[in-house]
This record gives structure tokens, C-alpha cells and sequence, in this order.
């Protein structure tokens, strides 16, 4: 950023046509001098400059939200993906689990009808 440049004598000009008296113009025109020889103002090339920078960081966030996103679904899809195996040999083993049971108790049952005693 640069310091613009600032005519003095054509500010005390002014001041003194506006009704200063001479070294009041003078004055408050070597004042407002060092004041904005201090300051450090935006030209239209640095804000173009600033822009073009902030449309680079807008690019590349966007880019990195866009992996983060596609990383996320990929991840989800990996997770999904292995729940859903999980869930079937839950569901096969809670069959082979109901199948014994009902083995298991026609078994008894059956054995518990053979020792009945008949009745003539």
C-alpha cells in the first residue's frame, strides 16, 4: 500500500480563498501532509490484489470441502457397508439359535410323550 501524494500549497490555496488568514492555511495544509504521509491507504491495485486473493482461498476451501464431503460419504459407505454384514450373521446365527431351540424342545417333547403312561 502506498502513500498518496498530497499538494499542500494547492490545500493552503483553497483555505486562504475560503477566508484562513495565511499561516493558518499553511499550517493546517503541512498538517494534513503528515498526517497522510503516516497513513497507508488502498490503491485500487492492492484491492484488486486482496480479491484475487480471497477468490484463491474461496477456491481452494471449496475444493477442501468438497474432498472433506466426498471422504465423509466414502467412509460412511465403508461403515454401512460393514453393518450390513454384521446384521446378516446376526440374522443367521439368531436362525441357527431358533432352529436348535425348536430341535431342542421337539426333542424333549417327544421324549416326554414316550415315558407318558397310556391309558387303557
Amino acid at each position: 500500500m502506498n502513500a498518496i501524494p498530497f499538494d499542500t500549497l494547492k490545500m493552503a490555496r483553497k483555505l486562504e480563498a475560503a477566508g484562513f488568514p495565511g499561516p493558518q492555511a499553511a499550517g493546517a495544509a503541512e498538517a494534513m501532509a503528515e498526517a497522510m504521509a503516516g497513513a497507508e491507504l488502498a490503491t485500487k491495485a492492492d484491492v484488486l490484489a486482496v480479491k484475487s486473493d480471497l477468490q484463491t482461498v474461496k477456491t481452494d476451501l471449496e475444493r477442501t470441502i468438497l474432498q472433506t464431503r466426498q471422504d465423509l460419504e466414502n467412509k460412511i459407505d465403508r461403515v454401512d457397508s460393514k453393518l450390513e454384514s454384521k446384521i446378516e450373521l446376526l440374522r443367521r446365527d439368531m436362525t441357527i439359535r431358533l432352529g436348535a431351540m425348536l430341535i431342542a424342545s421337539t426333542s424333549i417333547i417327544l421324549t416326554a410323550i414316550r415315558f407318558l403312561p397310556l391309558r387303557p
